[in-house]
């Protein structure tokens, strides 16, 4: 985070060291009538603000690239695109957030996890064109800026930006009390990418005979939380300290709903470099068949089997408290696959090879077709 919003100038300080404002009266005599209103009398406090960032400087140097230019603090992060590397350098940018998945953080008040949720929103729609991440900028409105509480964000954000491999340029903290209570808060970032013209994934690519790879999720990643909610907080009354027995290792109920995402980027960028790959589908809101969808040309269909594998126990336990039916599951919920890989016939197994030595759990899961455009969902999960 580069600053925090609306920061005063040096020399500004109506009584503060650095100026010689002094409060504005009438005349002396009634002087103590009235006394000078400060920032943090509306509930702005610029110092907690510099403190967060003073807690963060040293997560944020962790992120850092050689192309990164000039330390935090400045108007404007500053960064050299090597442009040698590239015939033709195109860039890709990507904005998001996290959803209601913060709600539970700060019931829960557990917040080192969403900042990778938030990162992993935006570098793996980059990556899903083929780009390299290669910066991001964050921002994050909160009610009273609590350094501490800051920095476990900033330090979640940092985090996923070193696993995407992309540095954590800069930023906003801003406070917005009597907008948002003291301990509520949204984040948000836009990130950053480049990639060679003639790479670029896209529908145009894929052809029939091409074979589609899953790339298993860490969970419900950061999308349908309004309905978990609703579901399972709402409708089933259950309590995030629950210990849910089908979740293993004494897990509670909040501890699973706060699994980070999974960051795909560089196991995606590292399988573009050893097999041919055609297209990436980052499966976000609208699930697998509204995302995959996506990346298909108007003469193809997608013929994704279930029976390929197991959506995690969260799933079944929200289908079955809300009884959800099974196209509205689909529809809203990964179901067990975060990223979907299509890649020639011929480099199926090379491309799972490659996944399993970074240690991504990736299978076979369809293929495609001739269609027009459209994702067919065949078989049942497994069960039980």
């Amino acid at each position: 985070m580069t600053h925090v919003s609306e920061r005063s100038g040096a020399g500004t300080s109506p009584t503060g060291a650095g100026g010689d404002r002094q409060p504005w009266t009438a005349g002396t005599s009634r002087a103590t009538r009235k006394r000078s209103v400060s920032y943090a009398d509306a509930g702005v406090s610029i110092e907690a603000g510099d403190r967060a960032v003073e807690l963060l400087k040293s997560k944020v140097k962790q992120t850092r690239r050689p192309e990164v230019m000039g330390d935090l603090g400045g108007f404007a992060g500053l960064f050299r695109l090597d442009t040698t590397k590239y015939k033709n350098p195109i860039l890709a940018s990507s904005t998001d957030g996290v959803g209601t998945k913060l709600v539970i953080a700060q019931q829960m008040d557990i917040h080192d996890t969403v900042g990778i949720d938030l990162v992993a929103m935006v570098v793996d729609d980059l990556v899903a064109c083929g780009a390299e991440p290669l910066f991001l900028l964050d921002y994050i409105a909160t009610g009273e800026v609590v350094p501490d509480k800051v920095a476990e964000i900033g330090a979640g954000i940092a985090d996923g930006c070193r696993y995407a491999g992309c540095a954590l340029l800069g930023g906003e903290t801003a406070e917005h009390p009597g907008v948002l209570r003291p301990d509520e808060y949204d984040i948000s970032a836009t990130g950053v990418g480049v990639v060679e013209e003639s790479e670029i994934l896209s529908p145009e690519r894929v052809e029939v005979g091409d074979v589609v790879i899953a790339m298993r999720s860490s969970g419900l990643h950061s999308n349908g939380y309004s309905l978990v909610r609703h579901v399972l907080l709402g409708v089933a009354r259950m309590r995030l300290d629950v210990v849910i027995e089908d979740f293993g290792r004494q897990r509670t109920l909040g501890e699973e709903l706060l699994t980070p995402t999974k960051i795909y980027a560089q196991d995606c960028l590292k399988l573009i470099a050893e097999a041919e790959v055609r297209a990436l589908a980052h499966v976000t809101g609208g699930g697998i068949p509204g995302n995959l969808v996506r990346i298909l040309p108007e003469h193809v269909d997608a013929v994704v089997n279930r029976s390929t594998w197991k959506p995690q126990p969260i799933f079944d336990l929200i289908q079955s408290k809300g009884r959800i039916e099974d196209p509205e599951m689909e529809a809203t919920f990964n179901m067990g696959v975060g990223m979907f890989a299509i890649v020639s016939a011929e480099d199926a197994d090379r491309a799972l090879a490659t996944l399993t030595g970074r240690g991504v759990d990736a299978w076979q899961a369809g293929e495609i077709i001739e269609g027009s455009g459209n994702v067919q969902m065949i078989g049942q999960h497994t069960r039980g």
